[in-house]
């Protein structure tokens, strides 16, 4: 279903190459339930995926919370958000462990 794995990596890796630059011990992204969270739920529910008791809602592992986590709303959209979300500084991750920690806007 994914078809922009070499996106993620990519933007992943620039991620981190920050996190390196920063002296950052880790960095933590947004809340699941954030903006692209919503966004992701959003679009799924328009769908049968999220009725459906399949691996995509987590009905694989027992206990797992079911929750559908691809974003199907494009790969355009899903890429434009991403660029947008490290062009202002990967706004909603933090950066911890470095003394200038550079913290992006929440």
């Amino acid at each position: 279903m994914h078809v922009s794995i070499e996106q993620d990596v990519n933007w992943i890796t620039d991620c981190s190459r920050i996190c390196a630059t920063a002296a950052s011990r880790a960095w933590k992204p947004p809340s699941k339930r954030g903006q692209l969270g919503a966004a992701r739920h959003r679009v799924a529910n328009k769908t049968l995926y999220p009725k459906a008791a399949s691996w995509y809602m987590g009905a694989n592992i027992e206990g797992k919370p079911r929750v559908f986590m691809p974003y199907i709303g494009g790969v355009n959209a899903y890429r434009e958000k991403c660029t947008e979300i490290a062009a202002n500084g990967y706004t909603g991750f933090r950066l911890t462990g470095a003394s200038k920690v550079a913290q992006a806007a929440e």
